[in-house]
């Protein structure tokens, strides 16, 4: 029996990323890269840990990915993350030429899309899959914080 991979399972996998971070007082987002249906990056924030406000998510999966293929272009990859990219992620998504990036909630403040950043021309961007799980778990992160 082939398993069918699809957007939906690997969004899921990003979020199981996004609860690692979660489990270790990281603000949970979570990353994927996928190359021919195979992951070839896993990611979550690292912020805290690292003491380092550039450790996003996006920027541990792109330099894992980069890594992994021995080159610094993704063109042939899809970034899956459970929240909308910023536009310091944006920018570094831009100067990989990943080829598609599929997010999970929307960041309405923050995001590159509300920010207007320029993405490569090339990369095709989509939202809102599994927005609710993503949002959900934000939420309970920030209400966890404030108490």
């Amino acid at each position: 029996m082939i398993i069918p991979y699809d957007d939906t399972y690997f969004m899921k996998k990003a979020l199981q990323e996004a609860e690692y971070a979660f489990e270790n007082d990281e603000i949970p987002v979570g990353a994927v890269v996928v190359v021919k249906d195979r992951i070839i990056a896993r990611a979550h924030n690292l912020t805290e840990k690292l003491n380092d406000v550039t450790a996003h998510a996006e920027m541990q999966a792109i330099t894992a990915a980069a890594n992994f293929l021995g080159g610094k272009y993704l063109k042939d990859c899809t970034l899956y993350v459970t929240l909308e990219p910023c536009q310091m992620c944006a920018g570094a998504l831009y100067w990989s030429q990943i080829g598609k990036i599929i997010f999970g909630a929307s960041d309405p403040q923050r995001g590159c899309i509300a920010m207007k950043t320029t993405l490569h021309p090339k990369t095709t961007i989509i939202g809102g899959l599994l927005d609710q799980e993503a949002s959900e778990l934000l939420l309970r992160f920030f209400e966890k914080r404030r108490k």
